[in-house]
């Protein structure tokens, strides 16, 4: 559905190629997040087969990933942004934000979203602010 895209910056490659998905590692570093640690296997990797997921590898070796859900014309959420800690503040978030807002297809979207319990400086490099009307949106939270 969507145009793959690959980004390299000396050994390290960014690609939307589901294919290249190393699940384990993906599934490792998950569950060492605070957000999906108790996430069963099947779950993520449902959640990846249904999201445009962004790859992140060093060599041949998968160190994050960026899942977002997204329509393609107007909407966007950024979930399950994570870089294995050994590759963490060298720039490389930075860069890897860069090349998800560059693909093609998520070009002139009207909003982006994401939620984060204490990453909220590192957002705001990018534009993202609170929520202007927080008292406009609304949750279904099942657990």
């Amino acid at each position: 559905m969507y145009q793959t895209v690959e980004y390299k910056k000396n050994d390290f490659c960014i690609t939307t190629d589901y294919q290249k998905i190393d699940f384990d590692a993906v599934c490792s570093l998950l569950w060492k997040s605070y957000w999906a640690n108790t996430r069963k296997r099947d779950a993520i990797i449902k959640s990846l087969k249904n999201s445009l997921c962004f790859s992140l590898f060093y060599n041949d070796k998968q160190i994050g990933l960026v899942r977002v859900i997204t329509d393609y014309t107007t909407f966007a959420y950024l979930c399950d942004i994570i870089i294995d800690e050994e590759y963490r503040h060298k720039g490389l978030g930075v860069w890897f934000l860069q090349c998800v807002f560059k693909h093609p297809e998520l070009q002139n979207l009207r909003r982006w979203t994401l939620a984060t319990k204490d990453a909220h400086e590192f957002y705001k490099k990018f534009g993202f602010e609170n929520l202007s009307k927080p008292d406009s949106f609304m949750e279904l939270f099942n657990g």
